[in-house]
């Protein structure tokens, strides 16, 4: 089971690469790690920085996908966020948190891009 969610949630993570590209995003990054977080898209939007979480589902039996991205999970996030800021020497950029909802549906996805998902506290 762990394999097939692994598998499900990388090809959600594809489909929502080429989205966000179909978009007029640029992708920096995918699944950059540190020791605090992973993010699994950096993107520039314009002249935005996104920081996005992709939440994979096949059923929303679990509530929608945003949902399973909590308090802590932002937290995390900025906190990556903060670490890529100061690597890349970007600290002044405009910054934004997108969640990227997909759900796979007879083996195509369905997504929904939610900018401004959360807000660094």
């Amino acid at each position: 089971m762990p394999d097939d969610r692994k598998n499900l949630g990388h090809r959600g993570e594809t489909a929502a690469i080429s989205f966000v590209q179909t978009k007029g995003f640029t992708i920096l990054e995918t699944n950059y790690k540190t020791k605090i977080a992973e993010i699994d898209i950096i993107a520039k939007d314009k002249d935005c920085i996104c920081f996005i979480e992709v939440k994979t589902r096949r059923s929303l039996k679990k509530g929608l996908p945003k949902e399973s991205v909590t308090y802590s999970k932002q937290k995390k996030i900025i906190l990556g966020a903060s670490i890529y800021l100061k690597e890349k020497k970007q600290m002044n950029s405009r910054v934004r948190f997108d969640v990227i909802e997909v759900l796979e549906k007879n083996g195509s996805f369905d997504i929904n891009l939610i900018k401004n998902a959360f807000q660094a506290f």
